[in-house]
C-alpha cells in the first residue's frame, strides 16, 4: 500500500468536501504533498492523531472553520417524503434509493453521514442523527445503527415522538425508549 492509500484509509470516507477537495482520496493526495492534516471535520481529532502517527508530523487542532461533524447517519422521514429526488442527487456515495414522486430511503450501511443530502431536501423530510464521540467506531455501532434508524423512522410517524424520546434519553437514565437511543441526538 502506498502513502496515499494509507492516508486515504485513515480518512472517514464521507466524501463531504469540507476539506476543500471533492472527496477523501484527493485530500489524501494533498496531504501526501504536504497539505495540512487538520481539514477533516468528520474525521475529527481521531483522524488527525492517526495521520500524525503515520506521517510523523506535529499534531494540530481541528480546523473548526470548516465545520464540526460528529459521527452521524442520515435518515428520511419516509411518511413525509414526496419523492423530489433532491437528496438522491446530492448523495456522493449513492446511499439513498428511490424514484421520482415515490418514497426514498437511506441505505444505512452505505451512508457516510456527510450531511450533503440534508440542505437540498425539504426541511421536514431529512435529518442526520448524531452519534456520541467514539460511538461509531465501537462494536456496538455495527449492531445498533440499523435498529436505531429503523426506530427513528417509526417514531416520526407519531408526531414529535422522535424528538421527545431522544431529548428524554440524552444524558439521562430513561425507562422509556430502548437502549439504541443512547448517544443519539437530532440536528435541528
Amino acid at each position: 500500500m502506498n502513502l496515499i492509500q494509507r492516508i486515504d484509509a485513515l480518512l472517514p470516507q464521507t466524501q463531504c468536501g469540507k476539506c476543500g477537495h471533492p472527496g477523501c482520496k484527493p485530500y489524501a493526495e494533498g496531504i501526501a504533498r504536504g497539505e495540512a492534516i487538520n481539514k477533516c471535520p468528520p474525521g475529527g481529532q481521531e483522524t488527525i492523531t492517526g495521520l500524525v502517527l503515520l506521517l510523523r508530523v506535529p499534531i494540530l487542532e481541528l480546523d473548526t472553520s470548516r465545520g464540526d461533524a460528529p459521527a452521524q447517519v442520515a435518515y428520511i422521514r419516509e411518511a413525509e417524503c414526496i419523492g423530489c429526488t433532491k437528496c438522491i442527487q446530492a448523495c456522493p456515495v449513492d446511499a439513498i434509493v428511490g424514484a421520482a414522486k415515490l418514497m426514498h430511503t437511506v441505505i444505512i450501511d452505505e451512508c457516510t453521514g456527510c450531511d450533503l443530502c440534508v440542505a437540498p431536501a425539504p426541511s421536514i423530510v431529512l435529518r442526520c442523527a448524531h452519534w456520541s464521540e467514539g460511538y461509531r467506531s465501537s462494536a456496538a455501532w455495527q449492531r445498533t445503527k440499523t435498529n436505531a434508524v429503523n426506530e427513528i423512522s417509526s417514531a416520526t410517524v407519531h408526531g414529535n415522538a422522535l424528538n421527545n424520546a431522544m431529548h428524554a434519553c440524552n444524558g439521562k437514565k430513561s425507562t422509556g425508549p430502548p437502549n439504541v437511543w443512547r448517544g443519539l441526538s437530532v440536528q435541528h
